[in-house]
């Protein structure tokens, strides 16, 4: 059976480094750990870190972070749906937030819960995903500070999430001169400036980060140590905290082109045939995952010999040359990830998820 192995050693080596690049710019910074799913042994392993702000977008996966601690500071990292307002305002210490209408609801279930709720203002600042319009802000910020048992922590932003619009020093110093305007016109002190997300490290390593922004939200560069600018592996950190272990379930010699009458497969694509392929062969290996856990495309061999070929539902086909490695039934051939397939593998019943 496939399954997903996290290391101990190198998810400490990454947090530790984030640990000492965050102190050393002193910015306070929380753990994004989504992916996981609510896994309940990976999350243990970041919290053991003494990671004591941890940043998820489900209310069943923020239940489990309190169940290990209470005492760590949840943080829902999406507007909150009106259904779930009741477990939001119990589980989450903080909500992002970009709806007046739905701050009001939180401000009555907080009232009525008898807890101080915090939130964190988004701006749309060009991605076109979540956040209040630039133009609504002081109006909207207006109307929060009059409400009960709702305390403004900060103003934020995400960018390169959905139209890959990429961070820069422009857009960062605009998201701290709306926040500096926040605070001369109504008076009150908004503690962070929420600029930071794993696609804006590279700006801070490289000296380009306003001074301004104190506070970021990191997971793809804990689990992976990307820099989302360049696509390598940032200086000093680890890329494979975790990896996908899967099996041989068949390895034969077969054609490079397949014959017959060709349609189209399951997922609707039709083979393309290289005709300079007719007549010769490779070793083909079958192993034991599919479409069911992942893309193909989010997966990484590790071995230069390793050729994805595509899949089906839960089987992956890949050509290995000549089998060099002499590869069998039943052994185990191993993958690096890229974060939308480590999502997909965590949230899949069928692949087991281990510890070293």
């Amino acid at each position: 059976m496939a399954y997903l192995k996290l290391y101990r050693d190198k998810l400490e080596h990454n947090y530790k480094f984030l640990i000492n690049l965050f102190d050393k710019h002193k910015i306070e910074w929380g753990v994004v750990t989504k992916l996981f799913c609510g896994n309940e042994d990976y999350i243990r392993e970041v919290i053991n870190l003494g990671a004591r702000g941890i940043y998820d977008s489900r209310v069943s996966n923020l239940k489990v972070i309190k169940k290990i601690d209470p005492d760590v500071q949840t943080v829902y990292i999406k507007p909150p749906p009106k259904k779930y307002l009741k477990e939001i305002v119990k589980y989450a210490d903080v909500s992002f937030n970009t709806e007046l209408s739905t701050i009001r609801l939180l401000s009555n279930e907080a009232v009525r819960q008898n807890r101080k709720h915090k939130i964190i203002i988004m701006i749309e600042m060009g991605d076109l995903r979540e956040g209040v319009m630039r133009e609504e802000l002081i109006d909207f910020y207006g109307e929060i500070f009059k409400l009960p048992n709702i305390e403004v922590i900060g103003l934020g932003t995400n960018l390169n999430c959905l139209h890959g619009v990429m961070p820069s020093s422009d857009k960062l110093i605009q998201l701290v001169l709306y926040k500096q305007i926040i605070e001369l016109k109504f008076d009150q002190k908004i503690p962070w400036v929420s600029g930071g997300t794993t696609v804006v490290l590279p700006l801070l390593l490289r000296g380009d980060l306003p001074e301004s922004i104190n506070h970021f939200r990191i997971g793809e560069a804990l689990y992976f140590g990307e820099d989302l600018f360049t696509g390598v592996t940032i200086e000093g950190m680890e890329p494979s905290v975790l990896e996908l272990f899967t099996q041989v379930i068949e390895i034969h010699e077969k054609p490079l082109v397949p014959s017959g009458e060709m349609a189209a497969n399951p997922q609707g694509e039709m083979t393309e045939v290289d005709e300079d392929l007719y007549g010769k062969t490779a070793f083909r290996a079958i192993l034991d995952i599919g479409y069911l856990d992942i893309q193909p495309d989010f997966l990484i061999p590790k071995s230069k010999d390793i050729e994805i070929v595509d899949a089906s539902s839960d089987m992956l086909v890949v050509n290995v040359g000549q089998n060099e490695r002499d590869l069998k039934v039943g052994d185990m051939v191993s993958f690096q990830l890229k974060y939308v397939g480590a999502l997909g593998l965590m949230n899949s019943s069928y692949i087991d998820k281990i510890i070293e």
